[in-house]
């Protein structure tokens, strides 16, 4: 991020967006888009989220897309974090960390997104798969969607809501590593006041810039001190520029600039608006 900008473009070729770019909605035209979008801005975007459910819709042709976007995608040098929210227990969930934390994986990433909500510990295996292979785990934590509030802030034992419990138990995994530990949380660009404290010493994914209705100034209301830590990501408002290679660029380079002025204080976010 210091060298590419603090922003992560996210990849969700949705059947909407294929046909927006004249692309027929099947394997070859998923191919076109995703290599596209990743010849255009590898060099370029410091963090590339590809939503694994879109490829997963086209079966064993869609997942070797996605292995192909991840492979030419940290080749030239961005880093991968997969979208895919996985949760479970045991075994599967050793499995499930297997498939994204494990070297060698053909889907092994930089980080993946996984959801607690089968309890903190239930997600062990892939904390401990990310301590081996240097990568890391971005945890749900308080995300956009308005059906997260019915559990995320819901009142544990003790008083604190249940997506507290979560960030505490980050922020206990990530306790005395620096410059920041490896465990990261998912924290909603939209949601205003969070009510929560944020400081978990490590990185916090802001997903909802752009086309739900959030802009890089919404970001210090949401985030507070923990500004600095915070990496914004968008998807639809970049991609909606697209096939022109030229254009996605462009509109990237502008969300850092506007971004880096909110980071650093040095100018307003001006030209940037949530659609």
């Amino acid at each position: 991020m210091d060298t590419r900008g603090q922003l992560c473009v996210g990849i969700d070729p949705h059947a909407r967006l294929l046909t927006d770019w004249g692309l027929p909605d099947d394997p070859g035209g998923l191919e076109r888009f995703t290599m596209t979008v990743v010849d255009a801005l590898a060099e370029h975007t410091a963090v590339f989220k590809p939503q694994s459910a879109f490829f997963e819709r086209f079966g064993s042709r869609g997942v070797a897309v996605l292995e192909k976007a991840v492979a030419r995608a940290r080749a030239a040098g961005a880093l991968v974090l997969m979208d895919a929210k996985r949760g479970d227990i045991g075994s599967t969930m050793a499995a499930y960390a297997a498939t994204y934390l494990d070297k060698d994986s053909p889907l092994f990433c930089d980080a993946v997104t996984v959801s607690p909500y089968l309890g903190f510990e239930s997600l062990r295996p892939a904390l401990d798969a990310a301590a081996v292979s240097g990568a890391g785990v971005f945890v749900l934590a308080l995300t956009s969607n308005p059906e997260g509030a019915q559990v995320q802030r819901a009142t544990a034992a003790g008083g604190r809501s249940v997506a507290q419990v979560m960030l505490d138990a980050i922020a206990a995994e990530n306790e005395g590593v620096r410059p920041l530990g490896s465990v990261g949380a998912v924290v909603g660009a939209t949601l205003g006041e969070v009510g929560a404290d944020l400081a978990v010493n490590g990185p916090l994914l802001a997903p909802g810039v752009g086309a739900q209705g959030a802009t890089p100034a919404d970001l210090p209301a949401v985030f507070g001190a923990a500004l600095p830590n915070v990496l914004p990501s968008v998807s639809r408002d970049v991609l909606r520029h697209g096939p022109d290679a030229g254009a996605l660029l462009k509109s990237v380079r502008d969300y850092v600039d506007h971004v880096r002025a909110v980071m650093t204080g040095t100018g307003e976010s001006r030209g940037i608006t949530g659609r």
